[in-house]
């Protein structure tokens, strides 16, 4: 099977309504029969487990658990108190504290879906409650979710790692910048729609206020900067950090906070287990179609074709993010990077672009990707939790994702917005 025949079927299984993860799996062992035979099937079992079992994918689970523990606590509800306190006094106050209460929570949890569950089922009610219109509300909600996977920790970039052999820290690190400045940029498209939209001023600002919330969110605050400390001073392994988060996350909400009772910890841990083994069976079903691919050098065959075609990075940078950006709008992030990355990393590495650089764009184009129908996992969640049609929201989140496609283009073609810091700590 072609590397075109492969990417249709698994495309055409998926909006068959197919899981993801049987999709590929299915793909994976009709090719492997057609070009091996019945004796193929004999290493299944072993494959699935080897490709899902080394230590750096550890993290994800751990991460997971710790999102879903903290998401039982109030620190979303610190949080946004913090945000408020910060930034009530700005036109559209509440969009504004949206996108900053995600800075804040995108240190914890690293999946988007976990930041707009979490802050969207609060932060929405209470823009609609406001006056804004529900389209705005999630909208602004969605986009500002996305920098949790683009500011580490960031689930995504684990999974990148692994699949491109590199380093899960200078990705975190190298996340950094680029979300500031989403962020940032969030921000000042928000101020724009306030203006536009005539919303309110939530609050003026005391600086009292500010300090009673930012005693209340210490703890919440502290978590990621012992963890993320931990990690970029090499004093623990991302998955060790991982580990640390749970612990962490397990005493803030029953000694610090102490509103974490066993029904909503037990209700956490089962959020925590599904999603993982949602994440860890693509995991699985990703490594049978690695193997076959490897078998048959598809990469290598990619890599080669395009070099014929051009030899110039960024030409291939543009034909990679045009690649992105359209699998994010059919495939959730971690299929899109456990498919394709093991596929286009030879051509990566035969050009010369920095691993760690393309990590960085693989994520904010997935980041993109979450914002576009059809899939669009995180808008669904928000329209969702607003009670809005996708289409409609859409319309206004144009504007977001124009935000977030000027940084993916900064990103892309000045490798500094995203490389700095690690060459700084690290060369």
């Amino acid at each position: 099977m072609g590397q075109a025949a492969l990417l249709l079927s698994i495309i055409g299984l998926v909006l068959l309504n197919m899981p993801i993860a049987v999709a590929l799996a299915v793909v994976a062992v009709v090719a492997m029969v057609a070009v091996g035979g019945a004796e193929a099937l004999l290493n299944l079992p072993l494959v699935m487990y080897s490709g899902s079992t080394s230590f750096p994918l550890i993290a994800i689970p751990l991460f997971i658990l710790a999102g879903a523990i903290m998401n039982a606590t109030g620190i979303s509800q610190r949080l946004i108190a913090l945000a408020t306190a910060l930034l009530g006094f700005i036109r559209g106050a509440l969009s504004m504290v949206s996108i900053g209460a995600s800075l804040f929570f995108a240190e914890i949890s690293g999946s988007a879906v976990a930041d707009v569950a979490a802050l969207g089922s609060i932060l929405i009610p209470g823009m609609k409650k406001k006056g804004y219109p529900k389209e705005l509300a999630a909208a602004v909600m969605s986009s500002a979710a996305t920098l949790a996977i683009i500011i580490p920790p960031s689930i995504p970039m684990i999974l990148y790692a692994a699949m491109a052999d590199t380093s899960v820290v200078k990705l975190f690190v190298a996340g950094i910048v680029p979300g500031v400045i989403g962020g940032l940029a969030l921000m000042v498209m928000a101020y724009w729609l306030a203006l536009r939209y005539d919303l309110p001023v939530e609050q003026t600002f005391q600086l009292a206020r500010l300090k009673q919330a930012f005693k209340d969110a210490a703890w919440a605050l502290l978590l990621p900067l012992i963890i993320l400390g931990g990690i970029f001073g090499g004093v623990v392994t991302a998955t060790e950090g991982a580990a640390l988060a749970v612990v962490a996350a397990l005493f803030i909400g029953l000694v610090i906070y102490r509103d974490l009772d066993w029904p909503a910890l037990k209700g956490a841990i089962i959020e925590g287990g599904v999603q993982t083994a949602v994440v860890m069976l693509l995991v699985a079903a990703s490594a049978l179609l690695g193997t076959y691919l490897t078998e048959a050098q598809m990469p290598q065959n990619l890599a080669a074709a395009v070099s014929e075609f051009t030899q110039n990075k960024w030409v291939v940078l543009a034909l990679l993010n045009i690649l992105f950006l359209l699998l994010g709008m059919f495939l959730h992030s971690a299929a899109a990077i456990i498919l394709v990355v093991p596929v286009v990393m030879p051509l990566v590495n035969a050009v010369g672009i920095d691993p760690v650089h393309f990590g960085i764009i693989v994520t904010l184009n997935l980041g993109i990707g979450q914002q576009t129908p059809p899939v669009a996992s995180v808008l669904t969640v928000a329209c969702s939790i607003a009670k809005a049609d996708i289409w409609e929201v859409t319309k206004v989140n144009a504007w977001f994702i124009a935000v977030l496609l000027a940084v993916l283009i900064l990103v892309t073609y000045v490798p500094e917005v995203a490389l700095g810091l690690v060459n700084l700590f690290y060369d």
